[in-house]
């Protein structure tokens, strides 16, 4: 799992993370901050940095496992994405009940994007 994936996992599951865990997990994957600098500012050592960031990545992985909701997200986006696409397709078709329709999909999949 690279490193976008779980600051995905972390936007979605990091609400159900302890404080230590989000501010160490923040620290390293948003502020780019080295496991030195998290330790120096946390007051602890380097390997407990390491520790608790290893903790906390299993941790968002068995979130999604079990719940799957970022999965799901980018399962929809993806469809709503084809949606989109086969819908402009038929937008430009020259009759008149094929684009009302089109022009009805595309609406309602861009209210679904908000």
């Amino acid at each position: 799992m690279d490193a976008f994936e779980l600051v995905l996992l972390f936007d979605t599951y990091g609400g159900m993370l302890t404080d230590k865990q989000r501010d160490c997990f923040d620290m390293r994957h948003n502020q780019d901050l080295s496991l030195g600098e998290i330790a120096e500012i946390l007051g602890v050592s380097r390997q407990a940095v390491n520790d608790n960031l290893s903790r906390t990545e299993a941790l968002l992985r068995r979130m999604e496992e079990n719940i799957g909701s970022v999965k799901r997200d980018m399962l929809l986006r993806k469809a709503l994405e084809e949606i989109l696409d086969a819908a402009t397709v038929l937008d430009a078709s020259s009759d008149p009940i094929v684009t009302t329709q089109a022009k009805r999909i595309i609406a309602a999949a861009q209210s679904l994007e908000e």
